[in-house]
């Protein structure tokens, strides 16, 4: 998963020490985060949304090229969606 917590970060001139501050985690696992080595949990992507003042949407979004793969796999292109639809019984 990509992510913008670095740039958000460094936005507002703090160091990864004061975010893992902030967040009540470590350094390294702020580290991990930004490098896209670790992926959060829901709990604690929350709490990192809340300190930017931002929706998660902002700061985490899938990686491209496992989407690419995932969709390639599936046969699907990103335009092209399962309908959901049922034939419906006649009669």
């Amino acid at each position: 998963m990509d992510n913008a917590v670095s740039a958000r970060r460094t936005g507002r001139g703090w160091s990864q020490q004061r975010l893992a501050d902030e967040l009540g985690v470590t350094r390294q696992t702020v580290i991990s985060i930004e490098r896209g080595r670790f992926d959060p949990s829901l709990p604690l992507a929350f709490r990192i949304a809340h300190v930017f003042g931002c929706a998660i949407e902002d700061l985490f979004f899938p990686d491209q090229q496992a989407e690419r793969s995932a969709s390639s796999s599936s046969g699907l292109d990103r335009e092209e969606k399962p309908s959901g639809t049922r034939a419906q019984k006649s009669g």
